[in-house]
């Protein structure tokens, strides 16, 4: 509640106690139960009180001069520390480590091997895998495998439920690997080690030469953190009453929230019809998307799909939610970034002439009818990822060396004898000309 809204509230507590009171005081007073209670009239007047929203930031000062401040708001959706001063810290040391490789890649087999070979062998770490690992025909002909085979702990995905199982996770792959860790877990994430060994590796910083020194310094505590904020993402059908809607966006259920680290995507589908979406911001009517669809990105997803598509870049610190169209039909339609603390509902327009489909981190594509709704605000579960060096290092590394961000030649500076020359060159064309003019006049 803002300030002026306390003080308000305040004054109509006091005033409605006055009135009490005079009532009490005079005869023929009507009997107490028969009366509003001040709980009930206070509740209506409050409602015109607008509750404000914490965002996903980083805490400011808030005291402002010798007499203003923020006053304290109870309900926050979350809260960061400074960026610089996250590091990694285990309260009890790490026993379960899940690690994740990329699949139907021969390349990434030795190093898996060696991985779990070593953290068993020699950090006595307990090591789950996923079940299908064990069926591929490459690791099962390895003689090293076979006899770790018997120390792994295997899990299916989609039955498994790992919550509170996994202590740490080490990724080795590409991108896609940091994505199905994060899909893995819907709710609180472990952190988050990820080895380039797939293609782009923008989300892993880690290079596996040296991997036995890298991780036993992310064991011991020795590592910064980024805090990868996810979007929280929640179908509601038509059919669905009031107060299934609010069970559900109070409810922290995988089966109806679905998280994603990237970014989820609504788009024409097979129609041949502009996509007709309304996008709604805490409620309000912001716009109307006529075009192939729309792109609601975190900051980590801003240099995936969103980046495609024409938007801005965002550091996975800043706490916001980007909001991309794809090919609008309108000239002025850019990308705008939100708050991370709003709500956005997105839905079918009335009159558009088909259905949309959405994706969540390019899985789970489902159909949205007319009257379905797609609610979208920042998830209180964010997914730490370990650093190679620290937030800001790592992430513009990855812009030059992934996406090659501002590469070009560089211009060749001015020779200090030519421009010299040159500067000489002009001065006595200059003094011809002067010359010239004064013969003229003579």
């Amino acid at each position: 509640m803002r300030e002026e809204d306390l003080i308000l509230a305040r004054a109509i507590v006091a005033q409605q106690q006055a009135q009490q009171q005079q009532q009490d005081a005079s005869p023929g007073a009507s009997p107490a139960p028969l009366r509003r209670t001040l709980v009930t009239n206070l509740q209506d007047k409050t409602k015109q009180f607008r509750r404000t929203r914490s965002l996903n930031a980083p805490s400011p000062f808030q005291q402002f001069g010798p007499c203003g401040r923020i006053m304290k708001n109870s309900a926050m959706v979350m809260q960061i520390q400074d960026p610089a001063s996250q590091r990694l810290t285990w309260y009890k040391p790490p026993l379960a480590v899940l690690v994740i490789k990329k699949v139907r890649d021969s390349k990434v087999l030795q190093p898996f091997v060696q991985l779990v070979e070593w953290l068993i062998h020699e950090k006595h770490m307990v090591v789950w895998v996923e079940a299908a690992i064990l069926d591929d025909a490459l690791l099962t002909g390895d003689k090293r495998f076979t006899k770790l085979q018997d120390k792994l702990i295997t899990f299916k995905d989609g039955r498994d439920d790992l919550t509170d199982k996994i202590d740490f996770i080490i990724c080795l792959g590409g991108d896609g690997t940091l994505l199905y860790a994060s899909l893995l877990f819907q709710k609180s994430v472990p952190p988050v080690m990820a080895f380039h060994l797939g293609s782009l590796g923008f989300l892993t910083p880690f290079q596996f030469d040296n991997f036995q020194e890298q991780v036993t310094n992310v064991l011991e505590g020795h590592a910064a953190l980024t805090l990868r904020s996810r979007l929280r993402c929640i179908i509601v059908r038509k059919d669905k009453t009031e107060q299934e809607i609010s069970t559900f966006k109070s409810s922290q259920d995988p089966s109806t929230n679905i998280l994603v680290l990237n970014e989820v995507v609504i788009d024409r589908g097979l129609s041949s019809y502009l996509s007709n979406i309304d996008l709604f911001l805490d409620g309000k009517h912001i716009t109307s998307v006529q075009g192939d669809g729309l792109i609601v990105s975190t900051p980590t997803g801003s240099t995936a799909y969103s980046a495609a598509a024409g938007a801005s870049m965002i550091h996975p610190s800043v706490p916001a939610i980007l909001v991309t169209p794809i090919c609008p039909h309108s000239l002025s339609f850019r990308p705008i970034v939100l708050p991370a603390g709003v709500e956005l509902k997105i839905a079918i327009s009335p009159d558009s002439r088909n259905s949309s489909w959405v994706s969540f981190d390019g899985r789970n594509r489902q159909e949205l009818l007319h009257g379905d709704s797609l609610h979208v605000t920042t998830s209180i579960y964010p997914v730490p990822s370990i650093c190679a060096q620290d937030q800001i290092a790592d992430w513009f590394d990855s812009l030059a060396e992934c996406l090659h961000w501002n590469v070009r030649k560089r211009q060749k500076c001015l020779d200090e004898l030519s421009d010299l020359t040159g500067s000489g060159t002009e001065d006595s064309a200059i003094d011809d000309i002067v010359h010239g003019m004064e013969n003229l006049e003579n």
